[in-house]
């Protein structure tokens, strides 16, 4: 399933920031996605160092954009749980002078279907609660997302109990798969 990117562009990204919660209870679910979608992008750079700033993880990497210009981007994984990134997040923010619209936001996005990933810039919250929280710590709602699909819970399920179960087998996989596609949309807009 290729990735899907609105017509307009997004802004040179300085910070890419995944969703999710620190604890390792948390690694395995559909939550963490975001986590999940950083990691991979840190591996294909090679990052062997992470600091703890402004309650989050942090790595650097350095991208060649279109313009042919090497710059650094920020990876960021908040530690203070998926309701509440929006603190760590704009604290980040502040201290490297990058305003709402230089940021990328990658999220789980239970109203896509599992596997899709989506570039969406700007817009409506959807619900989701981390989002919510970033939106209201940058005081905007202009910054970039990557939306991870993994679509509904299935009958009378509870969306909390879904996106926190752990996944096994095809469940697992197929997820690892749609980390890696989200990787990749990540990068084209990072290179763009």
């Amino acid at each position: 399933m290729p990735a899907q990117k609105p017509a307009a562009k997004p802004a040179a990204i300085k910070i890419v920031c995944g969703l999710g919660n620190p604890d390792a209870e948390y690694a395995r679910t559909r939550h963490n996605a975001g986590f999940a979608t950083i990691d991979a992008l840190a591996a294909r750079q090679g990052v062997r160092y992470w600091k703890s700033e402004a309650g989050a993880q942090v790595a650097s990497i350095a991208v060649r954009g279109a313009d042919g210009e090497r710059r650094e981007v920020l990876l960021a994984k908040p530690m203070s749980y998926m309701n509440t990134s929006g603190g760590p997040l704009s604290k980040l923010a502040r201290a490297h002078h990058v305003r709402p619209e230089e940021i990328l936001v990658v999220h789980d996005e239970v109203d896509l279907p599992a596997g899709e990933v989506k570039l969406k810039l700007g817009g409506g919250l959807n619900a989701h609660n981390g989002l919510r929280s970033i939106a209201d710590k940058l005081g905007s709602r202009d910054f970039a997302r990557v939306q991870f699909g993994i679509g509904r819970p299935p009958g009378r399920m509870q969306v909390a109990d879904y996106v926190l179960r752990e996944l096994k087998g095809n469940f697992l996989e197929d997820f690892e798969l749609t980390v890696e596609r989200a990787a990749d949309l990540v990068e084209d807009v990072l290179h763009g």
